[in-house]
C-alpha cells in the first residue's frame, strides 16, 4: 500500500502527465487539420487545448474533492463531535482510505479521548446520583410544607420553583425558569411588595394579584443575602391536587444572571432556547394546518425537565388519512382540542424572551406566521435553524435531515416518538445541546457569530432573523 506522500506525489504526476498529453494532443490536432497554415494550426491547438485543460481540471477537482476534501471534513467533524460532546462516533475509515494513515491515527486519538471522557462521565454520574438523592429529599420536604416557593434573582427572573409553585404559575402559563415573574403575576402588586421589602430590608407580607380577574394570593417576600428574593405563597390560597406530581426545578446559576440587552453579543450558553416542532395536515403552509405543537426549553445549555408543551390542535379541516399514517393523529383525537388561536397563544407565551429553534424552521414558522394576525401575535423572536447549524459544523455537502443529524451526534429517537411533535422537539433539543460546544470550538461564541456564519448557507434555507 502506498504512503500518503506517495499518493500525493502520484496525484501530481497524473496532473503533469495529463497536461503534457493535452498539450501534445492539441498541437497534433492543429497540425493535422491545418498542415499548410501554421497560424491556423496554433489557434486550433490553443482552443482545443484550453477546453481540454478546463475539462481535466474539473475532473481532477471532483476527484480531489471526493477522495481528499470530503474525507478530511468528515474526519474533522468526527473529532470535534467526540471532543466536544463525548459521543463515540464511528470514524469513517472507508471514505478516507486514500489518506493513508490519517484515518487510523484519527481513530486512535478519538478512542483515547472517548476513554478519558468515559472515566470523567462515570465520576460525574456518581456525583449526579448523589445530588439527585439530595434533591429528592428536598423535594419531599417542600411537598409537605403548604407553601409554594419561588426563588427569583435581582432582575425578577425565576431561579427556582417547587411543585406547588408550578401549580400556581400554571394559572398564568407554562412555568419557565428565567422567565420574569411579571409573566405570571400582576406587576403593580408585586412591585409594591418589592418596594417595601427593599426599603425595609425585611420580610413583607402582602396580597399578590394574579393575571386573571379576581385571582389573589396571600404572599410573603423574603430578601436573600446572596441577592434576589424568595416569594412564598401560603397554602390556603393554593389550588393544588393533593396527589399531584410536585417536582423541584432550579438553576442557581441564574441567581447572578443579568440580561445583557444586546442579543448579538450574548454568549450562546447564556441564551434561553425554546425548541419546537409541529405536525400538520400536509406540507403546504399556505393551505394546510397545524395538528400538534411540541416544545421544550434549554437554559444554561441544559434541557429543563418538565418544562414542555405537548399540545394537540384542532385544525378546523379534515386530516387526510395519508397524513394520519405518518404522525398517527386522527380527526377524533383533535375533536376537543383547542384551535390554533389558543394553542399558538400558549406557545407564544412559552417562548417569550427566548430564541426559537426548529429543524427546518421556515416550514414550521410559516404555519404560525400565517395565522399571526388572527391570533393577534407578533412572531419577532430570534430564530435558529438546526439544519443550518448542521451545515456549519459538518459541511453543506452532507445530508442534514433530523435523522442524519441525530445519527452523527449519537442521539437515538425512539420509533414511537419519531414524527410526534414533542419527540422530534426533544431530539432537536438534544442535538442543539451537543452542537453548542462544537460551535464554540469553531470560534462561534455569541449569537451574532452564529447568525453571521449560518447566513453563508442561505442557499439551503431562508434566514428568518
Amino acid at each position: 500500500m502506498f504512503s500518503l506522500r506517495t499518493r500525493v506525489f502520484l496525484f501530481f504526476c497524473l496532473m503533469a502527465a495529463s497536461g503534457m498529453a493535452i498539450l501534445w494532443g492539441a498541437l497534433w490536432l492543429g497540425a493535422s487539420r491545418n498542415p499548410d497554415d501554421l497560424q491556423g494550426a496554433m489557434v486550433l491547438a490553443g482552443i482545443s487545448g484550453s477546453f481540454a485543460l478546463v475539462a481535466i481540471t474539473a475532473a481532477v477537482w471532483l476527484l480531489f474533492d471526493e477522495i481528499v476534501v470530503k474525507p478530511i471534513q468528515r474526519l474533522a467533524a468526527s473529532m470535534r463531535t467526540r471532543a466536544h460532546t463525548g459521543v463515540e462516533v464511528e470514524v469513517d475509515t472507508h471514505s478516507a482510505r486514500f489518506l493513508g494513515d490519517l484515518a487510523p491515527a484519527v481513530h486512535a486519538v478519538s478512542k483515547r479521548i472517548s476513554d478519558s471522557a468515559m472515566d470523567t462521565a462515570r465520576a460525574v454520574a456518581s456525583e449526579t446520583a448523589r445530588l439527585a438523592e439530595e434533591k429528592a429529599r428536598l423535594t419531599a420536604l417542600l411537598t409537605e410544607i403548604p407553601v409554594a416557593t419561588v426563588l427569583a434573582n435581582a432582575a425578577n427572573q425565576i431561579v427556582l420553583y417547587d411543585g406547588q409553585a408550578a401549580e400556581v404559575l400554571a394559572q398564568g402559563g407554562v412555568p419557565r425558569l428565567n422567565a420574569p415573574l411579571f409573566d405570571y403575576f400582576d406587576e403593580q402588586s408585586l412591585r409594591a411588595g418589592l418596594g417595601r421589602m427593599h426599603k425595609t430590608g425585611m420580610d413583607q407580607r402582602f396580597k399578590l394579584q394574579g393575571l386573571e380577574q379576581g385571582l389573589e394570593f396571600d404572599a410573603v417576600l423574603k430578601p436573600l443575602d446572596a441577592g434576589g428574593y424568595m416569594l412564598l405563597i401560603e397554602g390556603e390560597t393554593l389550588r393544588t391536587a393533593p396527589d399531584a406530581t410536585r417536582p423541584l426545578v432550579y438553576d442557581f446559576e441564574l441567581l447572578s444572571h443579568q440580561p445583557t440587552g444586546d442579543l448579538a453579543s450574548t454568549p450562546l450558553r447564556s441564551l434561553v432556547y425554546t425548541v419546537f416542532d409541529t405536525e400538520t395536515t400536509g406540507l403546504l403552509p399556505h393551505k394546510d394546518e397545524i395538528v400538534q405543537i411540541g416544545a421544550v426549553r434549554i437554559v444554561n445549555g441544559r434541557m429543563v425537565a418538565g418544562e414542555e408543551i405537548n399540545q394537540l390542535v384542532n385544525p378546523g379541516i379534515p386530516i387526510p388519512a395519508s397524513t394520519t399514517q405518518v404522525h398517527g393523529i386522527s380527526d377524533r383525537m383533535v375533536a376537543d382540542a383547542p384551535d390554533i388561536v389558543r394553542a399558538a397563544g400558549r406557545f407564544h407565551h412559552f417562548a417569550r424572551g427566548s430564541v426559537i429553534v426548529a429543524h427546518n424552521a421556515p416550514f414550521d414558522m410559516a404555519f404560525l406566521r400565517r395565522h399571526a394576525e388572527r391570533c393577534q401575535l407578533t412572531w419577532d423572536h430570534p430564530i435558529l435553524d438546526t439544519v443550518l447549524l448542521s451545515a456549519v459544523l459538518f459541511g453543506a455537502s452532507e445530508t442534514h435531515t433530523l435523522d442524519a443529524l441525530c445519527a452523527r451526534l449519537g442521539i437515538e429517537i425512539p420509533a414511537k416518538h419519531r414524527h410526534t411533535a414533542l419527540g422530534d422537539a426533544i431530539a432537536t433539543a438534544d442535538a442543539l445541546v451537543k452542537m453548542l460546544p462544537m460551535l464554540e470550538g469553531h470560534g462561534m461564541r455569541t449569537f451574532g457569530d452564529v447568525i453571521e456564519e449560518t447566513r453563508r448557507h442561505g442557499r439551503l434555507l431562508q434566514d428568518l432573523n
